[in-house]
C-alpha cells in the first residue's frame, strides 16, 4: 500500500514541512533508511539523521526541528514515537482480520464460540470452552475444558491453555506459552518427593500481553492472577498462586516464585529473580539481574543480589571495585603501626 505525506499527517495531526504529495510504500529503521520509506525520530541522539537519511518522509518530534526546510518531507508532531505507534496500529487494522473455522480444527459439542471468531487448523477446543467475539485463535492451539477466553483476544500458534483458566478481553498470548501448567509443589516423604495436586487455575485480566515461551503455573488452590494491562516478555516463569497487579512490565527471563504478591505499575528488568511469599509494592523498579528476597516499599528502585536500594548499591560498588587497593592500604597502615609499636 502507498500513502502520501498529507494522508499520514492527517492520521496523526502532524504539520508538514516539504512536499505533501511525497509517497511512501514501506518503513525503515532510521539507521538504514530507504527512498520511498517512512521512519521517525523522537530522541536527540538520532537528530543527525534528519538531514542525512534516505527516507522520503520522516515523522519528527517538534523539539528536534531547527530549520525551515529539509531534504526530505518532515511531518512534525509533539511526540514522534507515539505518533509512529498510532500509524503502526492503523496499518495493522488495514491488513484485516481472519474469521471462520479452518478445516482440521476440533470442537467439543458443548463449546461456545462468539461472532467473527477465527480458529485455525488443528486447534483443539475442549468441552464447555467459551470464546468471545472477534477473538483470533491460530493453528495448533490447545484449549482445555471450561476455559473462558474473552473478546478480541489473539492466541498464537502453539499456545497451551490448561483446564479452567480464564483469559480476559483484548489479551495477546504469543507462541509456545503455557497457561495453567502445574505449580512446582512436592512434599518430602521417606520415599522421596510426593506430588501435591495443583487444583487451581490462572486468571488473566483485560489487555494482558504475554510473550513467547512463558510458563504461568496454576494455583495449588485458588488462582494465579495477572492483572489488567500487565505486559510480560518472552521466557518468563510465574509460579503458582502469584498475584500480579495492574500495568506491570516484566522483561525477559525473569522468574517469580510461588505466592508472591506484586502491586501495580512496577517495572521488573530482565533476568530478575524474585523469591516466594513476599510482597512488592507499587511503582517499584527492579534493575536487570537483581535478586529480590524481601518485601519492598512503594517507589523503591532496587539493584543487586540480594537486591538493595539502587543508589546505595552504586555507591558501595565504587568501593568494591577499589577493594584490592583499599586492603593494600589498610595492610600498609597496620604494618606501619606494628613497626612503630615494636620500636
Amino acid at each position: 500500500m502507498e500513502f502520501t505525506a498529507s494522508q499520514i499527517a492527517g492520521f496523526i495531526n502532524g504539520r508538514i514541512i516539504g512536499d505533501e504529495n511525497a509517497t511512501i510504500s514501506g518503513v525503515s529503521p532510521i539507521e538504514s533508511g530507504e527512498e520511498g520509506h517512512l521512519s521517525f525520530i523522537a530522541q536527540d541522539r538520532f537528530a543527525d539523521y534528519i538531514g542525512t537519511t534516505k527516507c522520503s518522509v520522516l515523522i519528527v518530534s517538534e523539539k528536534l526541528l531547527t530549520k525551515d526546510t529539509y531534504p526530505m518531507t518532515i511531518i512534525a508532531v509533539e511526540d514522534a514515537y507515539l505518533s509512529f505507534q498510532v500509524l503502526m496500529n492503523l496499518y495493522k487494522e488495514l491488513q484485516g482480520r481472519k474469521t471462520g473455522i479452518e478445516q482440521g480444527a476440533v470442537f467439543h459439542e458443548t463449546s461456545k464460540v462468539g461472532e467473527n471468531v477465527y480458529v485455525g487448523a488443528f486447534t483443539c477446543v475442549s468441552e464447555k470452552v467459551k470464546i468471545g467475539d472477534e477473538s483470533q485463535i491460530y493453528p495448533h492451539v490447545y484449549i482445555g475444558k471450561n476455559v473462558k477466553i474473552g473478546k478480541n483476544c489473539i492466541i498464537y500458534s502453539g499456545v497451551r491453555i490448561y483446564d479452567y483458566c480464564v483469559i480476559g478481553d483484548n489479551c495477546v498470548i504469543h507462541s509456545n506459552t503455557v497457561i495453567g501448567s502445574d505449580g512446582f509443589g512436592f512434599q518430602v516423604t521417606k520415599d522421596g518427593y510426593q506430588k501435591i495436586p495443583q487444583l487451581g487455575n490462572v486468571v488473566l485480566g483485560d489487555h494482558v500481553e504475554i510473550g513467547s515461551n512463558c510458563s504461568i503455573d496454576r494455583g495449588t488452590i485458588g488462582s494465579t492472577v495477572i492483572g489488567n494491562g500487565t505486559k510480560i516478555d518472552n521466557l518468563i516463569q510465574i509460579a503458582h498462586n502469584v498475584k500480579i497487579g495492574e500495568n506491570n512490565v516484566i522483561a525477559a527471563q525473569a522468574g517469580i516464585a510461588g505466592s508472591t504478591v506484586i502491586g501495580d505499575w512496577n517495572q521488573i528488568g530482565g533476568q530478575v529473580g524474585i523469591v516466594g511469599h513476599i510482597t512488592i509494592g507499587n511503582q517499584v523498579k527492579v534493575q536487570a539481574q537483581s535478586g529480590v528476597n524481601s518485601n519492598t516499599k512503594d517507589g523503591e528502585i532496587l539493584y543487586g543480589s540480594p537486591a538493595i536500594n539502587a543508589g546505595e548499591y552504586r555507591r558501595n560498588y565504587v568501593h568494591f571495585r577499589n577493594f584490592t587497593e583499599i586492603v593494600k592500604r589498610i595492610n600498609t597502615i597496620e604494618n606501619s603501626t606494628k613497626d612503630k609499636t615494636s620500636e
